[in-house]
């Protein structure tokens, strides 16, 4: 489909991230090098970031499996019968894959794992993607999963058939955010 990765709302997703880490604008303007009331325009959406102040909020609400919690989901997700996988909510980097979604692909796992999969997506997956901020999904009361149609796509390499998908926003130890991809 397409490399480019649509743009979400990070003000959304900082403002979720500051709440879970009890952490003030204040503290996150200094973390930034800006003033609290430009995190608090980011926060609103009044105000876009600058693309290097974009690229630090993304490395810091980027989803890593550090915790021990983290791995057990991922050895969940590794472990499971069924055709899931476990993406950052905010990249679409690979965290953890079934086996039965593995088999589906035409090149090793540990080529896949780390990176988006973003340019995989189909209209349909990118349909949605652009809906999920009106949603709310990154809202501190997110709703817990979406459902829709995939559609298909023509790559030899993560061939994506028609079928129904889930997807389901679990938040990480650290606060960051996962999103678990099923095949219905």
């Amino acid at each position: 489909m397409t490399e480019t990765l649509p743009q979400p709302s990070l003000g959304i997703a900082l403002r979720r991230w500051r709440l879970l880490h009890h952490i003030k604008q204040s503290h996150a303007a200094e973390r930034f090098g800006v003033n609290q009331s430009t995190i608090s325009r980011w926060e609103a959406g009044t105000q876009a970031m600058e693309p290097a102040e974009r690229t630090r909020v993304e490395a810091l609400l980027a989803a890593r499996l550090d915790a021990a919690a983290d791995h057990a989901l991922a050895r969940l997700v590794n472990e499971s019968p069924r055709p899931v996988h476990l993406i950052c909510d905010l990249t679409h980097r690979l965290l953890a894959c079934s086996p039965s979604r593995a088999a589906e692909f035409t090149v090793p796992l540990s080529d896949l794992l780390g990176r988006s999969l973003w340019r995989y997506s189909t209209a349909e997956i990118a349909l949605q993607e652009s809906t999920l901020d009106t949603l709310g999904w990154r809202e501190t009361l997110a709703p817990s999963s979406v459902e829709f149609p995939s559609g298909t796509n023509t790559s030899p390499i993560i061939p994506i058939r028609a079928s129904r998908c889930r997807w389901t926003r679990m938040t990480l130890s650290d606060g960051t955010a996962a999103r678990l991809v099923e095949t219905l």
